[in-house]
């Protein structure tokens, strides 16, 4: 009887190309933002989301997943998502903090690094629960939606021609808020359907065409849709708790 013959050893390069893919893009945006040149830093973090996602995919339709690329993928988003938005945020706008005293420099840098902490707790939790929560969502806002979030932002206000300077404590305020929802308990919904076997990966026909409209929308003005996207999923998960925790308070 003839034996299966083993899968070449070279498949497992191309998930991982698509997570190296993902950090370079990380570490671009943080050269390119130490460089002033913030439109290229946040599109290169957007691109390692879209790489992101597809590394996960390519090595389950490949089966070719494996504890490393687990493990590198997370160390890449780190970067990708939690270095690199920090210091983008850092150059464009929490480093103008300094011109209201030394004191507020310090505020400025340690807001930056909150965000770069929460996003490694976030990473942390979600390795160590990944086989324990529901597929169907997300504890805690995913790190690479809270860098779209921060990222967009930059971008927007850069498109506008608005400087960072003057807008540090708004800057300082989305990074926070984001730095905080990445480490909350608040669900948030990953758009995969049941979370059970093969289902797990399909989606309500609805999404898809709200993708459509954001991928249409997207071509006309990419940071203000992007920002817009960003914010709304953002707050979706606080509005979805108090929305089950007003109706668990409705008397029977």
């Amino acid at each position: 009887m003839e034996t299966a013959r083993p899968r070449p050893r070279g498949i497992y390069l191309l998930p991982n190309l698509f997570t190296t893919g993902g950090l370079f893009g990380g570490f671009f945006a943080i050269i390119a933002a130490a460089q002033g040149k913030f439109e290229p830093a946040c599109i290169a973090i957007f691109v390692a989301a879209v790489l992101d996602g597809v590394d996960g995919r390519v090595a389950r339709m490949t089966n070719t997943q494996s504890e490393f690329g687990v493990q590198y993928d997370s160390l890449a988003d780190l970067v990708s998502f939690g270095m690199a938005p920090a210091l983008v945020m850092y150059h464009w706008a929490l480093s103008a903090m300094k011109l209201d005293g030394a004191m507020f420099g310090k505020v400025g840098w340690l807001v930056a690094f909150l965000y770069a902490a929460c996003a490694a707790l976030r990473l942390a939790r979600f390795n160590s629960q990944v086989a324990q929560v529901d597929k169907r969502w997300f504890i805690g806002l995913a790190s690479p939606a809270a860098a779209g979030l921060v990222a967009s932002f930059v971008w927007t206000c850069h498109d506008l021609g608005l400087s960072g300077s003057e807008l540090r404590y708004a800057a300082a305020a989305v990074t926070i808020v984001a730095a905080l929802l990445m480490v909350s308990r608040v669900r948030y919904n990953s758009f995969k359907g049941s979370g059970q076997g093969a289902s797990a990966e399909r989606v309500p026909f609805a999404a898809i065409v709200v993708a459509v409209a954001v991928l249409i929308a997207l071509w006309i003005d990419p940071p203000r849709v992007l920002l817009a996207a960003t914010a709304l999923y953002a707050v979706s998960g606080p509005l979805l708790w108090f929305r089950r925790r007003k109706i668990a308070n409705v008397p029977g």
